[in-house]
């Protein structure tokens, strides 16, 4: 499968260390053989229709800061829709940071890349958040896939198991953790009696948090994942701007304490019913599965016959998001046999 790389930061990094770490087991395997014809980062871009060299790009990338500096580098002046449009491929993976205001350039290239005629998986909640349901009616139309796994839960696959593992079985709502830097932090305030800055530098330090954390400590990042669940496994059209959304920055280490003593936590909860969707701090009772500790995520199915059935697992990172990445790729494969 001939692919173009759009993001070459942590994620798209750690795909290319899978790819040539993996790829004579994804091949003997799912007879899935990645071949990244095209890199797009923030300052540059290569291309070799017959494959890129990985090993080397990482190389490259290490020693520049950027792929423009690979031997088979593209014209700065060539724009990433050009890139998209004339390089041999079938799919297009889309790493670029999330924008919650605008969706962009995610947006652009996604639109491009289906219109193209290219599947498209991408890690970028920001496109999604905004205007999933117009994306999803053009993958339709272009009969082409949109696949998003690496975008709820990276690693642990929460919208693959809401779909292949409960089949026939109504979902009636969903709550739980969908990010790890809240939970860290709420977690340290608990645990070490921590200011919320004092555990958000920890975070930051950690690399747990980026260093704009706006989107994560404001509530963004678990809204826009709530919007995907709900377009995808519950079948709802909604956009983040139709959310009640409360984040953690003004929680204060007495609430914690409170919370505390009477044997609860403060997690930053994503609540998902026919009546509400909502992102806020909750009180969560600490023998409750979603109750979970550090930068764990943990997402809570409430079914009509199974009862609630809760996920946990590893939210971020580059490695888990890039293989959740890859799984998308193998599902692509499978289906269109490319």
């Amino acid at each position: 499968m001939r692919i173009v790389l759009i993001g070459f930061g942590n994620v798209g990094q750690s795909f290319a260390r899978i790819v040539i770490k993996d790829r004579d087991w994804l091949v003997k395997n799912y007879g899935l053989e990645p071949q990244v014809t095209a890199i797009v980062d923030s300052r540059g871009s290569c291309r070799d229709d017959n494959g890129l060299n990985l090993d080397r790009v990482l190389k490259v990338k290490e020693k520049y800061g950027t792929v423009q500096k690979y031997p088979a580098s593209v014209e700065s002046k060539t724009s990433i829709q050009q890139i998209i449009s004339s390089v041999e491929a079938e799919a297009v993976i889309e790493t670029t940071p999330s924008n919650f205001e605008n969706g962009e350039p995610g947006l652009t290239n996604i639109r491009q890349s289906l219109t193209a005629r290219r599947h498209v998986v991408t890690s970028n909640k920001g496109p999604l958040a905004l205007a999933m349901p117009a994306l999803l009616e053009l993958a339709s139309h272009t009969r082409m896939q949109l696949r998003f796994s690496a975008t709820v839960g990276a690693g642990t696959p929460f919208l693959t198991f809401a779909s292949k593992c409960l089949p026939g079985e109504k979902i009636l709502g969903i709550h739980g953790i969908l990010n790890g830097t809240t939970n860290y932090i709420l977690t340290r305030m608990e645990e070490a009696s921590l200011s919320f800055q004092k555990a958000l530098a920890e975070a930051q330090e950690k690399g747990y948090a980026e260093r704009n954390p706006t989107n994560d400590i404001e509530g963004l990042d678990t809204a826009a994942k709530i919007v995907i669940i709900a377009n995808w496994i519950l079948k709802r059209r909604m956009s983040i701007n139709q959310l009640k959304v409360t984040g953690i920055q003004e929680i204060l280490p007495q609430r914690i304490l409170r919370a505390k003593k009477s044997g609860t936590r403060i997690k930053l909860i994503g609540r998902l019913t026919d009546s509400e969707a909502t992102v806020r701090p909750e009180e969560v009772p600490v023998d409750d599965p979603v109750c979970v500790p550090g930068n764990l995520n943990a997402l809570s199915f409430s079914t009509e016959h199974a009862g609630d059935v809760t996920l946990i697992g590893r939210g971020a990172g580059g490695e888990e998001t890039a293989s959740a990445i890859i799984r998308d790729l193998v599902d692509i494969r499978t289906e269109y046999s490319i």
